[in-house]
């Protein structure tokens, strides 16, 4: 970072960069092991500061037209644009992923950016003369008051601007809470912000865990509530800030599928399917974990995804040739494991086992690709989110069953299917319960103008981060009836 230093990441309240009171705790590069910064957990007294701040912003900034609101964001996306390289190199070291995957984060983090540029379009209401003898009524969108987001490790980068720049455009002030585990790309973020003419106290950002969740969720002032994360937490998220009378959008977790038709056996299938589920170190929310290979199409695609698992690069994510970075931490790396542990001793096919990759660096958290077959579907390794590198293929007899396999999993985040059969599609897009569904499309992630969320265990409120969602998420609306 060029003008932050983060030898101890401070807290930004209003526009000021202030060292916190609380215990500081380490922030590791996952390729490494080597401390990048020292991160605090904010105390009660500062979360209280930095929602006062926001709340002290809100009436003059709420108060400014939509156009003037949203036309500093324009300044925002060019100014990340500019600085986009170094954000992906933060990104990699603080997160581990490639330096390929950060930058298609900072990409389409800039692109949330540019979707708030458009608000005064998001924000118009509607109208209706003479809705009864003499009477016409309008409905209009305000601002909400003070927002906040709690932001997951896997897109540091990006997550933050699902959030902050359209609720910021839409009025409102907003306190934001990376994860303790990747502050330094969202602190950076911040600090550009703030180069772009935005007032004092309309972004503020703050550092902890629970308790910094909990104190921000249960604050008197705080209106309404972003988060993404595992569906434990976001169920908990939900539940806190409901009784507590706040507006709430709660993304969690995911098991999502990945069916292959034996038409749609094909390299670019196998690319896709390789990019979803090993991309970021399968530390993703739109992972493909499980392939649901229908018919004569495991048979194909097996020793294709073998060779490809045996051809990835493991290496330091700073690397331009490395095609998988590490996991983020020694306890993820316990975790996965223990999931490979068991994949094993279940006795299902170990066509790749990422515990024997060569790692790159003994002081990182490295695992290679882990890829089972003929995995059990009642498994936990086939049902629940493990959130790493390992893939299991399980077989089906035709596509009705590939779609009910599917759909008996708790969760509901991203499904997709590869065919070349346009009623084989239709189907599965009809019949599939995920909330984003991919058609040839390994990772079936939305576009900052369309709504990013899914459905079952996978979501928790009604409405989902981005698109129209989120113009609706960060907005009341009133309704004017007028006789003259």
């Amino acid at each position: 970072m060029k003008s932050l230093d983060v030898s101890r990441v401070p807290l930004r309240l209003g526009n000021a960069l202030v060292e916190s009171a609380g215990e500081y705790v380490d922030v590791t590069d996952p390729s490494t092991g080597d401390v990048l910064a020292r991160v605090p957990r904010t105390t009660p007294e500062e979360i209280d500061r930095a929602v006062d701040c926001a709340r002290a912003a809100y009436d003059g900034w709420s108060a400014l037209p939509v156009v003037e609101r949203a036309h500093r964001f324009f300044a925002f996306a060019t100014l990340l644009d500019k600085h986009k390289e170094e954000l992906a190199r933060l990104v990699c070291q603080e997160n581990g992923k490639s330096l390929a995957d950060a930058r298609a984060e900072v990409r389409r983090a800039i692109e949330l950016v540019e979707f708030a540029c458009g608000t005064p379009t998001l924000l118009m209401g509607d109208s209706l003369e003479d809705v009864a003898r003499g009477i016409d009524s309008q409905s209009i969108r305000q601002p909400l008051g003070v927002c906040v987001g709690i932001t997951p490790f896997n897109f540091p980068a990006m997550v933050p601007l699902w959030m902050y720049p359209l609720a910021i455009a839409a009025g409102n002030t907003f306190v934001l809470k990376p994860s303790p585990l990747t502050p330094l790309s969202a602190m950076r973020a911040a600090e550009l912000f703030y180069e772009c003419d935005f007032p004092t106290g309309t972004l503020n950002v703050v550092h902890g865990d629970k308790d910094a969740v909990d104190a921000l969720i249960t604050h008197k002032d705080v209106r309404a509530v972003s988060f993404v994360g595992s569906s434990k937490v976001a169920r908990h998220v939900q539940q806190l800030a409901v009784e507590h009378h706040k507006r709430v959008q709660a993304l969690g977790g995911a098991k999502n599928h990945l069916v292959v038709m034996p038409d749609g056996v094909s390299e670019t299938t196998r690319d896709a399917i390789m990019s979803s589920a090993f991309g970021g170190a399968g530390e993703r929310c739109l992972a493909g974990s499980v392939v649901v290979a229908v018919g004569t199409a495991g048979d194909n695609l097996l020793p294709m995804l073998r060779d490809a698992c045996n051809r990835l690069t493991l290496g330091i994510a700073l690397d331009e040739h490395t095609g998988m970075g590490p996991v983020i931490s020694p306890e993820a790396k316990a975790r996965i494991e223990g999931y490979i542990d068991e994949g094993t001793r279940s006795g299902f096919d170990v066509v790749c086992d990422g515990r024997k990759a060569h790692a790159p660096n003994a002081g990182g958290t490295f695992l290679g690709p882990t890829l089972f077959d003929r995995v059990d579907p009642n498994s936990r390794v086939a049902r629940e989110e493990i959130f790493g590198p390992v893939l299991s293929i399980i077989r089906a007899p035709d596509l009705e069953s590939a779609i009910r396999l599917a759909n008996s999993s708790p969760y509901g985040n991203a499904a997709s299917i590869f065919t070349q059969s346009g009623g084989a599609a239709r189907t599965f897009a009809s019949q599939i319960e995920a909330g984003m569904v991919g058609i040839n499309v390994g990772v079936a992630a939305p576009m900052a103008f369309f709504p990013f969320g899914g459905v079952k265990d996978s979501l928790f409120g009604d409405l989902r981060m981005h698109g129209k969602d989120g113009a609706a998420f960060y907005t009341q609306q009133k309704v004017v009836i007028t006789r003259w």
